[in-house]
């Protein structure tokens, strides 16, 4: 098997060609990879989900329940064991 000479100019043909195909393909992984417009299209979704999300994890529900049983807990303490009190509530 004798080895194809090329001349440089079909060297320089391929490279330009090969070239030009990367530059494609650079474009379309970059028109495709859009987030930002994806965001965009979405952002009330997002929105919702991430204040939901910072409720949630900053203790918003376990808060919330407390505060509105704190009414029913609150009066004045007889007698304490543990976490458990015996509350009178005239």
């Amino acid at each position: 098997m004798a080895a194809e000479t090329r001349s440089p100019e079909q060297v320089r043909t391929e490279i330009e060609s090969e070239r030009e195909r990367l530059a494609k393909a650079v474009d379309d992984l970059r028109n495709g990879l859009d987030v930002g417009g994806a965001v965009r299209a979405k952002l009330p979704v997002f929105a919702a989900a991430a204040l939901g999300a910072g409720f949630v994890l900053s203790g918003g529900i376990g808060a919330t329940v407390r505060l509105l049983m704190r009414k029913s807990r609150e009066g004045e303490t007889k007698a304490r064991v543990g976490r458990f009190r015996l509350v009178d509530r005239d």
